[in-house]
């Protein structure tokens, strides 16, 4: 009951500062910006914004990056008022994103960002069967499911990343062809943004599995990330032939291809990706985005008539 009254309770500017143990002139930088509400009191919810702000300050994100993602947040998801106080936002180090619904996206983007959340741990432990020279190892392939599944608890528990690295390696040291380990590693190079890193991990999962459509999914978006579209596009497209229900791979195409101009191959694929998805909070920006397209090409052929 204490904890309920407590949650609900205002606390004074003095408190706030108090409880984050920031500076009063940090609280009213945060309002002149336009961060946060100008106010004597705060609530709860203030609180988990404010310390949300806090987290992404402390990893080095400026005020106007913060500002970009939050108005585009608010663009993309119309159903939220306050991001910082509805939205789980958090950073890798370098950019902003949000989780809605057991999904990731950077908001400025759009893009589907990947993930332990949703299906996607489902899709990695759906890995394909060894072949039978592949089995003769028997022995270093249990060791290397051992080696991965260790590195699995030591990222979900949030142990030190280094310790999830170096348990993925020792499951590829014992088995090369160890494809969980070799995506995972690539993973977490990736959200540390070390490209050339997350790219041999990926391409070897490919080299071995070349039909592991989650793997050709992280190359896209990989290469969408440094502004490669070509290859963003065959990969994405190569994930959809292997897994035709991939969600997520049809609205990072359709996302891709509206970047690039190409209106119907864009509403194709978020129209697949609607029925795939229709309940979802992302199949409501999924909708947005056909309805603006076919109204741009409405407007389009009006003009040229």
């Amino acid at each position: 009951m204490e904890g309920s009254e407590a949650a609900k309770r205002c606390y004074s500017r003095k408190e706030v500062c108090r409880l984050l143990g920031i500076r009063p002139r940090q609280l009213k930088a945060w309002e002149n910006q336009g961060l946060i509400r100008v106010s004597t009191t705060f609530d709860f919810s203030d609180l988990i914004a404010l310390r949300t702000l806090l987290s992404l300050k402390s990893s080095g994100i400026s005020p106007r990056r913060i500002r970009e993602s939050l108005e585009a947040m608010r663009d993309r998801i119309r159903e939220v008022a306050d991001p910082l106080k509805e939205l789980k936002v958090f950073t890798d180090g370098r950019r902003i994103g949000v989780q809605v619904g057991g999904r990731r996206m950077e908001p400025v983007t759009g893009q589907l960002l990947i993930d332990f959340e949703s299906d996607y741990l489902k899709k990695l432990l759906s890995l394909p069967e060894p072949s039978a020279g592949k089995q003769a190892g028997e022995k270093k392939r249990k060791e290397a499911e051992t080696w991965f599944a260790r590195g699995l608890e030591l990222e979900q528990t949030g142990a030190p990343i280094e310790q999830a690295i170096e348990a993925y390696k020792n499951a590829i040291e014992a088995d090369p062809a160890s494809v969980g380990a070799l995506v995972n590693l690539g993973t977490i190079f990736f959200h540390k943004r070390k490209w050339k890193e997350a790219e041999k991990y990926y391409r070897q999962a490919i080299e071995h599995h070349p039909e592991y459509a989650l793997a050709h999914f992280n190359l896209g978006n990989l290469f969408d990330e440094r502004g490669e579209w070509e290859q963003a596009r065959e990969h994405y497209q190569r994930a959809v032939e292997l897994d035709p229900r991939y969600a997520d791979a049809h609205y990072n195409l359709a996302l891709l291809y509206r970047n690039l101009g190409q209106t119907l191959l864009a509403v194709k694929h978020w129209q697949i990706y609607l029925n795939l998805d229709p309940g979802s909070e992302w199949a409501a920006i999924a909708r947005r985005e056909v309805e603006a397209l076919r109204r741009s090409a409405l407007i389009s052929r009006s003009g040229g008539e």
